[in-house]
């Protein structure tokens, strides 16, 4: 863990390669979250989410205190600027563990492979308009034949996909916001999570006074990986955000297929969800555009 952080006599083709391999990491955890979830899946999706909250901070606590980060960790909490923003990234990390957290509950991993194929797609675009990164006729393209998968999707069974439409925003803006601020990612993560905090012990408090609460409740096992939560959280999204300050947005994204992709068999092989005739050609059309995307990537790359 010592080696997320910015080591400045380091070459670009290093730190390229240092942020490839934080990427590939981070995507292969997250890539096996529906299996962690699915057995927590009693939990419902709130009091999971104040769970990783909780436990997150746990753990950022050990590791912060390891590597002696409390000095940057008080000097981001006394930057008002540096806070706001933070707070807005906190929000739209919240928002994509509820969203992922509910779909995992109802059976929906074929939506949430859905929203992170789109997610790279949503960088690339998200790049252009932020950060001025100049895109090619192939990559309009691949935005052309990915919204063409979803609007079909949501022609076909009547209403958008909103969660994986709210899977692929909210992280793609949270990967944003995370990539442009000059803030250590064990020093951001753990800002972000005590701003959650006071919310999160709050809800778990009063689910224990009401005696609705499902932690100590329902069997060791469960007392078990409930906790887990805070480790699974914390690591992917240190991996990530290091990554972030070593790529840019487009081969971020080209990184984040690996995490739709065991999505999605594991939500056709492991979980039985049916997978139809319209989802098929929903996912021609954004596999296309990823098929597309990444040839240009890797031409672009080798030249």
């Amino acid at each position: 863990m010592s080696n997320l952080t910015e080591h400045p006599e380091l070459t670009a083709a290093q730190k390229s390669r240092q942020g490839v391999i934080y990427g590939l990491a981070a995507y292969l955890c997250w890539g096996f979250f529906p299996v962690y979830f699915k057995s927590v899946k009693i939990v419902p999706p709130l009091e999971m989410v104040s769970h990783r909250i909780v436990w997150s901070l746990a753990f950022l606590v050990l590791l912060i205190t390891w590597k002696g980060a409390w000095p940057a960790t008080i000097e981001v909490l006394k930057k008002p600027k540096s806070l706001a923003v933070l707070f807005v990234t906190t929000i739209l990390i919240a928002t994509n563990w509820l969203v992922f957290i509910y779909a995992i509950s109802v059976g929906e991993v074929l939506q949430s492979s859905l929203g992170y194929f789109i997610n790279p797609l949503v960088n690339v675009l998200l790049g252009f308009l932020f950060l001025r990164e100049r895109l090619e006729r192939p990559q309009w393209i691949s935005l052309a034949l990915a919204f063409t998968g979803v609007l079909y999707l949501a022609i076909q069974y009547g209403s958008m996909p909103w969660i994986s439409l709210l899977l692929a925003l909210s992280f793609g803006l949270y990967g944003l916001i995370r990539k442009v601020l000059h803030v250590e990612p064990l020093v951001g993560l753990t800002v972000e999570t005590l701003l959650l905090m006071p919310f999160a012990l709050f809800y778990l408090v009063q689910l224990n006074q009401k005696g609705t609460g499902i932690f100590l409740t329902h069997g060791i096992t469960l007392d078990m990986l409930i906790p887990m939560s805070g480790v699974v959280t914390a690591i992917p999204l240190l991996l990530f955000a290091a990554a972030g300050k070593k790529l840019r947005l487009a081969t971020i994204g080209f990184l984040q297929y690996i995490t739709p992709t065991m999505h999605f068999l594991l939500a056709i092989t492991l979980f039985g969800e049916t997978f139809t005739h319209t989802h098929l050609i929903s996912f021609l059309f954004i596999w296309a555009g990823l098929v597309l995307y990444s040839i240009h990537a890797y031409r672009s790359m080798r030249a």
